[in-house]
């Protein structure tokens, strides 16, 4: 009998092949109080197990395809970084000897004491990242309590069906060319989103239960496109799905000739292509996605899984590396977004956790409360600026007198640089992330201040609606087209061209294929994504007409039900050019 199950769509395209379910749920623990005698030699067993799982990451990482997406070592080596920080790897064996807990149930202790944590932040990006702990702690039980599951019976084709995914397991199924990974957990912005992209292969998460549904050696069809898994489809579902995968597939030589072809619609409006980067990795897969430079290079993990914050140098050293693999192309760099929200041991105060974080001390507010920590970063950015076409972005501003604030401390820096007689560019282009439903609101004031505007989709979202995308619960009503956002995005744009600055739009949405020609039609010249979907976007941008796009998001922009706007985003997808 045929079978559809929904969840979410993070990597499009269509599969059809295969099920292989992996069964690695989360190991059952029994706690345990030990005898004293046994104390020592349970610590042992802990730190031995420790020692196992970062010998498994640390060939997994010599081992990374030749033709793995860059990004792939960068997850491998946050792994290790999780393994080596004190919050995990300590705290279990003090644990063990005061409380005379066994290993396995001292370390799921402390496991969900950090996620409880994560739980509380305000930024989905960062919140996801429990995710991380929790693969990283869940391959360290199994050593712990002797689980092992063999994935030798992966073939080529195969379709992945897994409660969830790390990216070490995305490393070892690479080499048999899987088609498509399904998951019962994650997000948009998981790591099984992230490097499902990156290897160009669809992929649905948070499809609750799949794992119950589907059994190894069943037929089904994957679309990433629209968040669809149909277990053992009929003939004419096969054939419908063929012809859709024909249509939509990009090519090699496609891919190739687009790289070397013009950012421009069919009417010859110019569109700026930009990358999004955070880890190392990502350089090398912005530069070979054809991106025009990086429109948000995210800073924060620099400052992850360590004891104290990277100082001025080790940050000069970071920036300049990415500066220089652009040469005469804009970076943009996006000072830290991280705060009082995050349990980061290298911020003073950043595991002390508020009620409502949303409304606590993050990104701006925080390095303007704590100039100790923003100085540096501006200094280094400030330094690394000769090397390049630098640009520098505040996240999350919400009023002007923190703009104001920040501009009084680059003069203070500027000064500094000056009296010891360091090089740097003095005309840094300064812009804000309009990711604040307020900023949105303000738009027009900010726009008077500022060199260029990027809108933060994630952010705004999710603040303007009330709801956690990372949440199953709720994720649902994440709609980057319900009338109030588009209505903030207009708003940002129309302020943008009042003081002829540049408008870019950063968030997932300027990646999804489904809402480009609308902001075309809005008016948005300038879009930042991850370095896979460049490709997929431009296609879309050359067939498309600007002058009829216009006319069709301005009717658009004033309708207010949810299914009329649906109705006419999908008419104008399907204009013809």
């Amino acid at each position: 009998m045929m079978l559809a199950l929904y969840g979410t769509g993070v990597s499009n395209g269509i599969s059809i092949g295969k099920a292989y379910v992996l069964q690695s749920s989360k190991p059952q623990i029994i706690e345990q109080v030990l005898p004293e005698h046994k104390v020592d030699n349970e610590v042992e067993h802990f730190l031995r197990s420790v020692e196992v799982v970062r010998r498994e990451l640390q060939e997994i990482r010599k081992h990374i395809p030749m033709n793995a997406p860059p990004e792939t070592a960068g997850f491998v080596d946050m792994h290790l970084m999780i393994l080596e920080d004190k919050m995990l790897s300590d705290a279990p064996i003090a644990m063990i000897r005061e409380q005379r807990l066994n290993a396995a149930w001292a370390l799921q202790k402390q496991s969900d004491l950090l996620c409880n944590k994560f739980d509380k932040m305000d930024d989905p990006y960062l919140r996801n990242k429990k995710n991380d702990i929790i693969q990283v702690v869940n391959r360290v039980l199994r050593v712990l309590l002797g689980i092992y599951e063999s994935t030798t019976e992966i073939q080529e084709g195969h379709i992945i069906i897994a409660n969830d995914l790390a990216p070490a397991d995305t490393v070892l199924f690479k080499k048999n060319k899987i088609k498509a990974f399904v998951t019962d957990l994650g997000g948009p912005i998981s790591h099984t989103a992230i490097l499902a992209r990156s290897l160009g292969i669809p992929a649905i998460v948070a499809l609750h239960q799949s794992t119950s549904y589907i059994r190894t050696g069943d037929n089904i069809v994957v679309d990433g496109n629209k968040g669809v898994l149909t277990i053992n489809p009929d003939k004419a579902t096969i054939s419908y799905y063929k012809k859709r995968k024909l249509q939509t597939r990009l090519s090699k030589y496609e891919f190739d000739s687009l790289k070397r072809k013009k950012s421009q619609t069919h009417d010859r409006k110019k569109i700026k292509l930009l990358a999004n980067i955070e880890l190392p990795g990502d350089i090398t897969a912005a530069m070979n996605s054809g991106a025009a430079g990086i429109g948000l290079y995210r800073t924060e993990f620099l400052f992850m899984n360590r004891v104290n914050p990277p100082d001025e140098e080790e940050q000069y050293r970071a920036y300049t590396k990415v500066i220089k693999r652009f040469p005469n192309m804009p970076v943009t760099i996006r000072t830290l977004d991280i705060g009082a929200d995050k349990p980061t041991n290298s911020v003073p105060g950043a595991i002390d956790i508020r009620s409502n974080p949303a409304m606590g001390l993050r990104a701006i507010r925080l390095c303007l409360s704590d100039t100790s920590l923003f100085k540096p970063q501006l200094k280094a950015i400030f330094r690394a600026s000769i090397h390049g076409k630098v640009q520098l972005m505040i996240p999350m501003l919400s009023n002007l007198d923190e703009l104001f604030r920040v501009f009084d401390l680059i003069d203070e820096i500027q000064h500094e640089l000056k009296r010891s007689k360091t090089r740097f560019n003095a005309n840094i282009p300064v812009g804000g992330m309009i990711e604040v439903p307020a900023a949105a609101i303000a738009a027009q004031a900010f726009s008077k201040h500022l060199d260029f505007m990027s809108i933060g989709t994630n952010d705004l979202i999710q603040y303007t609606l009330a709801i956690d995308r990372v949440n199953d619960a709720v994720n649902y009503l994440y709609d980057p087209s319900h009338p109030a956002i588009l209505q903030l995005i207009a708003n940002t744009i129309k302020a943008g061209r009042a003081a002829n600055i540049p408008v870019a739009m950063c968030g997932e949405m300027a990646g999804d294929p489904k809402y480009i020609r609308l902001l075309l039609g809005m008016g948005l010249r300038e879009f930042s994504m991850h370095p896979a979907m460049l490709m997929d976007i431009k296609k879309i941008i050359r067939k498309s007409n600007t002058s009829e796009l216009g006319k069709q998001a301005n009717r658009l922009l004033k309708l207010h039900s949810n299914e009329k706007i649906g109705e006419m985003l999908d008419t104008i997808n399907t204009l013809d050019r």
